[in-house]
């Protein structure tokens, strides 16, 4: 039998810690007791309309769906080591509100949170948004669709993952990233995807000073780069881009086709990637 909570609030250490089957309806976690830990150790947890004020409400749990909920800013590391999660419709407002956790669908959400999402691993997120430093650091698998985020140095070492339709707003985002794939997505900020390797982008508007250097086995297909300059050094890279470039530096392999390029910097013998110009021009504006 499902073990039922509703319309109830809890402050107390460890509440409802251990449990199976459990199903938490509008509840609220606050209080004076100020207990941590509330469903810690569960399993088969669904839990809807609930409010979360208190510190490390789902750490080690299994099988859990969390649906139109609230996790304040003082709900703080609010879902680690956990697996098989589901979280919809929900705010996430706490620093370092997932992390260590697998099998993660995110959906219709909206997240404030500092340091999300570190080494987790397959990791699904849609249709939300989040502002966010260090996001999803060290993560695995992740599969990101009509997402919106706003931070710094986001998706730094990242594996083995796929983006598409979404505006990311953030520096230094994707560094050592390996076999990752964005498509019909904006990015934009400084210094984009240094030191990634097997990064391909499709159909993407780059905007930001100096992007895409030291990369190995870059691919860039009918992309546009905005305020671009610098780019492309000591990167090994083939690339198709559909609109002029304000420079490119330096790139050690490759061919970059441009149908313009404001300045071409071939300033160390070691590069020997190529610059083919596609525009009427036929040489560098």
């Amino acid at each position: 039998m499902p073990i039922i909570e509703e319309n109830r609030s809890f402050d107390a250490e460890r509440a409802l810690y251990g449990l199976e089957g459990l199903k938490v309806r509008n509840c609220r976690f606050d209080g004076p007791a100020d207990g941590e830990s509330a469903m810690k150790e569960c399993r088969d947890v669904v839990c809807e309309d609930s409010f979360f004020n208190l510190r490390y409400p789902f750490w080690h749990d299994t099988n859990l769906r969390i649906e139109r909920c609230e996790l304040t800013e003082k709900c703080r590391a609010a879902l680690w080591y956990s697996e098989h999660v589901d979280i919809c419709g929900s705010l996430l407002h706490g620093i370092k509100a997932l992390r260590e956790c697998s099998d993660v669908r995110v959906s219709d959400c909206g997240i404030v949170s500092p340091e999300f999402g570190w080494s987790s691993r397959g990791v699904s997120m849609t249709d939300s948004g989040a502002e966010s430093e260090y996001f999803m650091l060290c993560a695995e698998r992740l599969t990101f669709s009509n997402v919106k985020l706003k931070g710094k140095y986001s998706f730094q070492y990242i594996t083995d993952s796929s983006f598409e339709n979404c505006e990311f707003d953030t520096k230094d985002s994707f560094w050592h990233a390996k076999n990752v794939t964005v498509r019909n997505s904006t990015l934009r900020g400084e210094y984009l995807g240094w030191y990634s390797e097997g990064l391909t982008l499709i159909n993407c508007t780059i905007i930001g000073t100096q992007p895409l250097c030291y990369c190995k086995d870059l691919k860039l297909i009918d992309c546009t780069m905005i305020d671009t300059d610098l780019s492309f050094e000591k990167s090994e890279v083939e690339a198709t881009l559909t609109a002029p470039i304000i420079s490119i530096k330096n790139p050690a392999l490759g061919t970059i086709n441009v149908p313009a390029c404001g300045e071409l910097i071939m300033d160390d013998p070691k590069a020997s990637g190529r610059v083919v110009l596609t525009g009427e021009s036929g040489k560098c504006a």
